[in-house]
């Protein structure tokens, strides 16, 4: 394994899996306050903010209403297709009788809804890579909650690799997911601005 300039870490003749393992093994021990994931073989860490947590709390507080809380996730490692996708997301709704794999991790196939805050240095990311993951895993629902513009970006229907759907809600709206495997809608009345 070796680091280059760009931040990114080349792994040479092993899986993907593995290289993912590696890399966050290299990462450790994190320290406390900050997110850390691997986007397309390069690593990012950000530190929580308030707003950005409020959301994430709220959010997952809505999702109770359905989902028992061993079924909801909040920055914990899935590997997603793509060049070295292990992403810690703000916010993963798994189906009734999800399994971890035999790494111990819970798998792509058995997520039903994602939640992503937006920050400011990892953006592109929820916009770009992130969605283009979660469309080819075919995550039936992909929210991204941008608090620096007040309005979230809901992405359904994941076909050949991008959503059929997009939806812009603005801060106030309910966030409508009732035509979804979610099958509710969330209020975004409190979530707060940056």
């Amino acid at each position: 394994m070796t680091v280059v300039e760009t931040g990114r870490i080349e792994m040479a003749d092993i899986s993907s899996e593995q290289a993912l393992d590696e890399m966050f093994e290299a990462l450790e021990p994190v320290p406390e306050g900050l997110k850390v994931e691997i986007v397309e073989g390069t690593v990012y860490m950000s530190p929580q903010r308030d707003t950005h947590w409020e959301i994430i709390l709220d959010i997952i507080e809505q999702l109770r209403a359905k989902y028992p809380r061993k079924q909801l996730k909040s920055d914990v490692r899935i590997d997603y297709p793509g060049h070295l996708n292990g992403f810690a997301t703000d916010v993963t709704a798994m189906a009734e009788g999800a399994e971890r794999s035999e790494a111990g991790r819970w798998r792509h196939e058995d997520v039903e809804f994602v939640a992503e805050v937006i920050s400011k240095g990892t953006a592109a990311n929820d916009y770009g890579p992130k969605k283009a993951a979660y469309a080819a895993a075919e995550v039936p629902a992909y929210l991204i909650v941008d608090p620096y513009v007040r309005r979230s970006l809901l992405y359904t229907q994941p076909k050949d690799g991008d959503y059929a759907t997009e939806t812009k809600i603005a801060f106030g709206d309910e966030i409508d997911l009732t035509d979804t495997v979610v099958g509710l809608s969330l209020d975004t009345s409190e979530f707060p601005r940056d």
